[in-house]
């Protein structure tokens, strides 16, 4: 359905409010310009970016689909999709009267280079630009704190720089690390997003410098995509056994564009071991089910559908209808319409929750 025949449709259908937590801004190369010294500009157009990854010179997703966007998502005055702001406005913002869109800004962004000085310029600079050409224009919009996780001591004076601003609502992380997600190496990150009052979004992707198989690279897009869940539960189990929610009491994690249908299942299989092996762990104090409902946000993009539409529902009733958030994916290929992506057999208090108030509540967004 395009824009015009969906304005008809418009009033009655948003009436409960949308907050959209995965909303991509394409952040142009010549834009990091501006906020990076001189050594690192030079750096930047003599030997450009270097993540931790043999897959670096092309997109990893299907050329039918430049930049893993919707065909209509090019902006009509050039440049690639999610990097016109008032383009964004018109076939998102606007169109659906959203409340409050999440910037999620994925490559470039200088997360994860190998060089860890540079990661650092460039991260800080992302967030420049997110303030200046986004959330400065756009009160809608709220910034990610993008950080050089791979250097948690940079990482964390960064969100030290950026906390109390009341643009940026959350830090943000990408999937595919260096080390587990869990590690201690990691620990500064958490510690300085506590701190800051922020919750942080893992969301799939990144340069980790490893297959996300394990038994090597995979052959197809489609493995791709679905190792998604696979990845993140893999983070879920990490900072549960390593003891991070119970250092860090206070700590939110938000799981982006992996779906949720898999939780259930890894919680069961994660109780089932601990019953079993809990000495091993003795720091885990609790079963990983209970760390999962506590700590742990999902967002609806990309919704599993199930053959028993019921099925949906019994997952979404496990993980709590209050830690379910929505999302679009905008602009990419995936995108989640915000009229039909929900499960219709919801109630109306569900779809309050999820479409807006569970992410008001999590991200402290005015009412």
């Amino acid at each position: 359905m395009n824009i015009e025949l969906r304005q008809p449709v418009r009033a009655q259908r948003t009436r409960y409010g949308i907050v959209d937590c995965d909303v991509h801004p394409r952040l142009k190369l010549e834009d990091f310009r501006p906020y990076l010294s001189n050594q690192w500009a030079s750096h930047l157009q003599t030997y450009g970016l270097r993540p931790r990854h043999g897959f670096a010179k092309t997109y990893p997703m299907p050329k039918i689909t430049p930049l893993a966007s919707r065909r209509d998502a090019w902006p009509p005055n050039g440049g690639p999709p999610g990097s016109d702001l008032p383009f964004m406005r018109e076939q998102l913002l606007d169109l659906y009267d959203m409340d409050f869109g999440i910037l999620n800004p994925l490559a470039p962004s200088g997360q994860g280079d190998q060089n860890p000085d540079f990661s650092a310029a460039m991260t800080f600079a992302a967030n420049e630009i997110q303030l200046a050409q986004w959330t400065s224009h756009e009160k809608r919009l709220k910034a990610s704190v993008v950080v050089s996780y791979e250097n948690p001591e940079d990482a964390r004076a960064e969100i030290k720089r950026r906390a109390g601003h009341n643009d940026f609502a959350q830090v943000l992380m990408l999937s595919r690390t260096a080390e587990a997600h869990g590690r201690r190496r990691y620990w500064p990150i958490y510690e300085a997003a506590v701190e800051a009052g922020l919750p942080v979004g893992i969301h799939v992707f990144g340069y980790g410098g490893w297959p996300l198989t394990n038994s090597g690279w995979p052959s197809f897009y489609i493995e791709e995509m679905t190792e998604h869940a696979t990845g993140q539960a893999a983070v879920v189990a990490s900072m549960i056994f390593e003891g991070l929610f119970e250092q860090y009491r206070d700590l939110k994690i938000v799981l982006i564009e992996s779906g949720f249908g898999w939780l259930p299942a890894l919680g069961w299989r994660l109780d089932k071991h601990w019953a079993r092996m809990r000495d091993e762990v003795p720091h885990v104090k609790r079963p990983p089910s209970e760390y999962i409902r506590e700590h742990f946000w999902v967002s609806t993009q990309p919704m599993e559908e199930a053959e028993d539409p019921e099925h949906v529902i019994d997952a979404m009733r496990w993980i709590g209808f209050d830690r379910i958030l929505f999302a679009s994916d905008y602009p990419h290929w995936d995108f989640d319409d915000p009229f039909t992506a929900l499960p219709p057999a919801l109630t109306e208090e569900q779809r309050r929750m999820i479409y807006a108030g569970n992410a008001k509540k999590l991200y402290g967004l005015a009412q």
